[in-house]
């Protein structure tokens, strides 16, 4: 399958199912297992690549990861319709409370959300600190605004309102860009605030998925949107330089992607809510898959351990190809250490 087509695939929320064999050990439990998930799209590319390369080493169990969003992964997560989820934002405490037979948070990857914009006439914009939160949250209207202006000297910026595009569906990606925008601006996280489907007060646009938000961006003049930053650069849509904490003016990329998620400081249950790092591209996330402490029968519990253990293994060097960053190796066996000890039957 061509890699276009593969993210084609994704960024419509297809269904992924790929056949795969159990190792011995998972053999000598049973002779076929099926392992159904959901959730996230922000990673939904990088997980048909698990499942594909995971396949030619275990062909005898099934593999199903169906990309309905991180809202839709923490909903059936928590109604136990399926063996894992998806999400890139993390479970509160509240959700985890509701899950019956237990959950545990595994970070599988971290990626990054880009502002996305159609100017004619301008191909390089910066959107400061301030700026790019001012924007969503409505404080900032017109593209010609002197703050805009002011960081982005001899360009010339139209008189003309700013129209935003957000999600329509409750997303990951949306949680990663609000995340960031909440940690730099007090006045936004008030009016807008942080979650999947937070309450814009734009009155946006909107779009479902990465694909519907690009598409509205690219058919509508003064428009801004988020998109997952590979997804901008698959399709070569136009980004937005931002800025850090430094002040530094960043373009995303995967070594500033790498530097942000190293930057994380993984607490015991490997839930991290930092909107701002301290280092590398600023609005950046990780991605979870959420497993079960307790799982009906022997042989699906030691699947899913399985499962767990090769994507943060081998699983791992799949994702620079893809534009995600790597989970740091001494968090990798912390995880697995839990995961380990702690899915039972």
């Amino acid at each position: 399958m061509a890699l276009s087509t593969a993210f084609r695939r994704a960024a419509t929320a297809s269904v992924v199912t790929i056949a795969l064999t159990l190792t011995p050990v998972l053999t000598a439990i049973a002779e076929a297992v099926t392992l159904n998930g959901a959730g996230a799209t922000f990673p939904a590319l990088l997980y048909e690549r698990y499942i594909s390369e995971f396949k030619k080493k275990n062909p005898g169990a099934t593999v199903n990861y169906q990309a309905i969003g991180s809202g839709g992964g923490i909903r059936q997560t928590i109604a136990g319709v399926v063996d894992f989820g998806g999400s890139d934002a993390a479970m509160t405490d509240d959700d985890m409370k509701k899950v019956d037979r237990g959950v545990i948070l595994v970070p599988t990857a971290g990626g990054s959300v880009v502002p996305i914009f159609n100017l004619p006439g301008v191909s390089n914009l910066k959107l400061g600190r301030e700026v790019l939160p001012d924007i969503f949250s409505g404080r900032i209207t017109r593209w010609n605004d002197p703050r805009i202006a002011k960081d982005n000297p001899g360009v010339n910026l139209p008189n003309s309102d700013i129209k935003t595009v957000v999600r329509a569906d409750g997303s990951g990606t949306t949680f990663v860009f609000v995340n960031h925008l909440s940690a730099v601006n007090p006045y936004f996280r008030g009016r807008v605030g942080v979650g999947t489907a937070p309450k814009w007060t734009t009155n946006p646009l909107k779009g479902r998925g990465n694909a519907g938000v690009a598409s509205t961006v690219q058919k509508t003049s003064g428009s801004i949107g988020y998109v997952e930053q590979s997804y901008a650069e698959k399709n070569k849509l136009n980004v937005a330089q931002v800025q850090t904490k430094r002040g530094e003016w960043l373009s995303p990329s995967l070594a500033e992607t790498n530097k942000a998620i190293a930057s994380l400081k993984l607490p015991d249950n490997f839930r991290v809510f930092d909107g701002d790092p301290d280092a590398g591209y600023p609005i950046t996330g990780l991605t979870w898959m959420m497993i079960y402490r307790r799982y009906d029968n022997p042989e699906k519990a030691a699947a899913v351990k399985k499962w767990v253990e090769w994507v943060l293994t081998e699983g791992q060097e799949l994702n620079d190809d893809l534009n995600f960053a790597r989970i740091a190796p001494s968090d990798v066996q912390r995880i697995l250490q839990v995961v380990r000890n702690e899915v039972k039957p």
